[in-house]
């Protein structure tokens, strides 16, 4: 006997079930529209799984408010760990009850014939086809770990893995590791293997950095105060490539501090510009470019400015606060190293943590530039009826993290509201 394919229909469709789904379901459940939340895995799987064991958030635990639930634990200024937001976030789903479907995935998006989508989803129940009028795609931009496509060409005895799947120094082979790239997972990263008495070598990219604290309060309450998470993206110089920009790199870890790359290579940890490449398939021997100074003075150089960015708002307050400061570098390379093997020295593994790219390949709908990336405004594309949400820098700054989340899906869940009523008129 051949399966069929049950057949389900709802008003909207959110398809992702992380903060950002959430959050549209939160609005969509006040105002009483018929939805459904569709999620591949679990509500707070991306945090649980595939962040590392000593991972905490860069952003204070204040930021932490998504629709009608805010943090609400003892310690507003700090850093939740990985485990204390798999628990926060966890909690949300029972204080408003969403109709959410987990282990949920949605195979493909394609238009109905007349407005409206169809989505094809597998699941607990098996093969389901579901129709919704309106579609929200919530599940964030970071699909596919980015590792080289020559990386499968480097020496099998050389252990290999991406950011998303680093737990903990344990987890790797003894001997000393690589890490290429210099973000927040790398730079992180860097520093838990550091600490762990690894030797640790690091290849830069070109991601800046800030201070954790200056003139007596953490730097992301002072530019939250001054508005920077509030701003359009189209105001930022450059406007929509401010989306393309790299995170600066910071930690929570500790109660929070700087991460000076500097003061690690002081310490021991080896340094290096832009990984260019393997010299030979099936060797060791690597070439970088000529960019770790360069990389390292434009990252003083973005700390310094946004204290003193601080420093004229404080100033422009009348704020009573410590007085300013001026990072001056503790280190300074003789040269930027060109050449690296990696088995002359020891190193047993390799971390990529370069990044991720979008993997839209599901969505048969025709709303994305030349690279795979949504074109929309403000999470709002130009196919009606299909929204974006819990992208980076998809309205302001904050889109990307909890602070700004809600206010994005009140945003999208006002225009689906809308558009429902819209329908219901004619």
């Amino acid at each position: 006997m051949t399966a069929t394919t049950e057949h389900r229909s709802t008003t909207v469709a959110v398809v992702g079930g992380g903060q950002a789904g959430l959050s549209t379901s939160w609005y969509l459940t006040r105002d009483g529209v018929d939805h459904v939340v569709l999620e591949a895995g679990t509500a707070a799987h991306e945090w649980a799984d595939t962040r590392w064991d000593s991972f905490t958030l860069v952003t204070p635990n204040w930021h932490c408010r998504l629709p009608g639930y805010e943090y609400d634990g003892p310690d507003p200024d700090g850093f939740m760990t990985r485990d204390e937001v798999v628990a926060w976030l966890g909690g949300y789903a029972a204080t408003f009850g969403p109709p959410l479907l987990e282990h949920t995935r949605v195979t493909s998006l394609v238009e109905r014939d007349g407005g409206g989508f169809v989505l094809e989803t597998t699941g607990p129940d098996g093969e389901i086809t579901w129709e919704a009028d309106s579609v929200v795609l919530a599940t964030g931009g970071y699909h596919l770990p980015i590792v080289p496509p020559w990386a499968t060409a480097l020496d099998p005895a050389v252990h290999q893995l991406h950011s998303a799947h680093y737990r903990n120094p344990a987890q790797l082979p003894d001997g000393a590791v690589l890490v290429v790239g210099s973000g927040q997972s790398g730079a992180q990263i860097a520093e838990d293997l550091h600490l762990a008495g690894r030797q640790v070598h690091l290849a830069l990219g070109d991601a800046p950095r800030v201070a954790r604290t200056y003139r007596g309060r953490d730097c992301m309450t002072w530019l939250s105060d001054m508005g920077l998470y509030d701003t359009a993206v189209a105001q930022y110089p450059g406007g929509l490539a401010a989306r393309e920009k790299t995170n600066h790199y910071v930690t929570g870890r500790d109660g929070g501090r700087d991460i000076d790359l500097r003061a690690f290579a002081r310490d021991g940890m080896r340094l290096y510009g832009m990984l260019d490449g393997l010299t030979e398939p099936g060797g060791t021997h690597l070439t970088f470019l000529p960019t770790m100074t360069a990389a390292l003075d434009a990252a003083d150089a973005t700390y310094n400015s946004i204290c003193r960015d601080i420093d004229r708002w404080i100033e422009a307050q009348g704020i009573d606060a410590p007085p300013p400061s001026t990072y001056e570098p503790v280190w300074a390379p003789e040269a930027d190293p060109l050449e690296l093997d990696l088995a002359q020295v020891g190193i047993t593994s390799v971390v990529w943590a370069i990044g991720y790219r979008p993997d839209y390949r599901w969505v048969g709908v025709g709303v994305f530039d030349g690279h795979g990336r949504p074109t929309h405004t403000r999470g709002v594309t130009s196919v009606p009826g299909l929204y974006f949400l819990g992208l980076p820098w998809l309205h302001t700054w904050g889109s990307g993290r909890f602070l700004g989340i809600a206010r994005d899906a009140e945003h999208i869940a006002s225009c689906v509201t809308g558009r429902v009523r819209a329908v219901a008129r004619v």
